[in-house]
């Protein structure tokens, strides 16, 4: 049974893409909410990048973004990503710096881990230019600034639970084109970011466990709401590869029909991939899982059900999304806590708290999220002087 549990608490960012400097905390559900381009995006993949990292090398993590060069704010040198997290007995900070070149060159100029367990036992380690400058443990393995030193720290229980909470942390971009195509099988331990292994993270999660299969009872719970007439998703095969089915009611018909996935709308696939990817028992680790758009190409009427499913995952897992959407943020029980405005201002991308005038706003339930937005008046704190410090 999953029960290790790993959430952060606070982002920030410094020089990534086209975020100059963001500081931002976090609870169980956090929507970062703004125009098209405006960098939402851009927050959730230093996240990303970050699991990337640890998943695979910081190398390969860099190369798929275009290189360390086209990562980094233009016309700055390096970027840094600082961290702050709880788990299971235990909460820390985890950060690192990189300087990259347009030549795809890069080097770890920084990192460092520092984790309390039980609220007494501390462990940390400091590493500036691939050598070791602080650790509380005995022995340390060695170390390089060709990639992040958390990964070889991980062989140590100290800083196990870090790595794990981190690395598994999973980044989505539902797309219903990738959904459509037959898949060769795999493990289905982990949903792809486009969704595209769906079938075989739904036959695992049926076979796996009783909780399994309740988390597919639950997938199929909200889709019959966002989609009427939905009835079951099945896994079907077809020679070496899979693919889904869906059932649905027919008019005039008195049983369900049953619609292979390549008939069904790019709204019904999307919404089936945010929900799997809210609820599908993937991973060892309850990580934090970042959304982007989840109401794209859903019927308006849809999005409260969504709403009410993000909410719902939020409970068993932290979850963070990006919407430029009214619809979904329709609600009077927003807690601004929950929003974080978005803007792109001279190019370059500002995340903040709503601003005095949206905050009381919502407090006070003159206005829904979603009519601010619609107003365009949705809108960051602008920071004062002695906080832009």
């Amino acid at each position: 049974m999953q029960d290790a549990q790993f959430s952060l608490t606070r982002v920030r960012l410094r020089n990534f893409r086209s975020i100059a400097d963001a500081d931002v905390c976090l609870g169980k559900l956090l929507l970062l909410v703004g125009p098209n381009g405006s960098g939402k995006s851009n927050f959730l993949d230093a996240l990303g990048l970050t699991s990337d990292s640890l998943q695979t090398s910081i190398e390969q993590a860099l190369r798929s973004r275009g290189g360390g060069a086209e990562v980094q704010r233009r016309g700055a040198i390096g970027f840094a990503v600082d961290l702050e997290f709880k788990g299971g007995g235990y909460t820390g900070k985890y950060g690192f710096n990189v300087d990259a070149t347009r030549m795809q060159g890069f080097r770890v100029t920084r990192e460092y881990c520092d984790v309390v367990h039980d609220g007494k036992h501390r462990a940390g380690f400091k590493v500036a230019d691939g050598q070791l400058t602080e650790s509380t443990e005995a022995v340390m393995p060695a170390t390089s600034d060709q990639r992040l030193y958390l990964v070889s720290a991980s062989g140590l229980d100290a800083f196990r639970p870090v790595f794990d909470g981190l690395a598994d942390i999973r980044i989505f971009n539902v797309n219903p084109d990738a959904m459509r195509q037959p898949q060769p099988p795999d493990s289905g331990e982990f949903l792809h970011r486009d969704g595209s292994n769906i079938a075989s993270v739904l036959r695992r999660s049926i076979l796996y466990s009783d909780r399994g299969r309740a988390d597919t009872e639950r997938v199929e719970e909200y889709l019959q709401q966002i989609v009427p007439g939905t009835r079951e998703v099945l896994v079907s095969e077809v020679a070496n590869w899979e693919t889904l089915v869906f059932r649905q009611d027919a008019p005039g018909a008195q049983n369900s029909w049953q619609f292979p996935v390549q008939s069904v709308s790019d709204g019904t696939l999307r919404a089936l991939g945010v929900l799997v990817a809210l609820f599908a028992s993937t991973g060892n680790t309850l990580s934090p899982i970042g959304i982007e758009e989840p109401e794209s190409a859903l019927h308006p009427a849809a999005a409260g059900v969504l709403l009410d499913a993000l909410r719902d995952a939020s409970e068993r897992r932290q979850v963070i999304v990006t919407s430029h959407s009214p619809d979904l943020l329709d609600r009077h029980d927003f807690d601004p806590s929950e929003l974080r405005a978005v803007r792109s201002i001279g190019g370059e991308t500002v995340i903040g708290e709503l601003d005095d005038a949206g905050t009381l706003a919502l407090r006070e339930d003159l206005y829904t999220p979603g009519e601010l937005l619609r107003t365009d008046q949705l809108l960051p704190r602008t920071p004062r002087p002695a906080e832009a410090q």
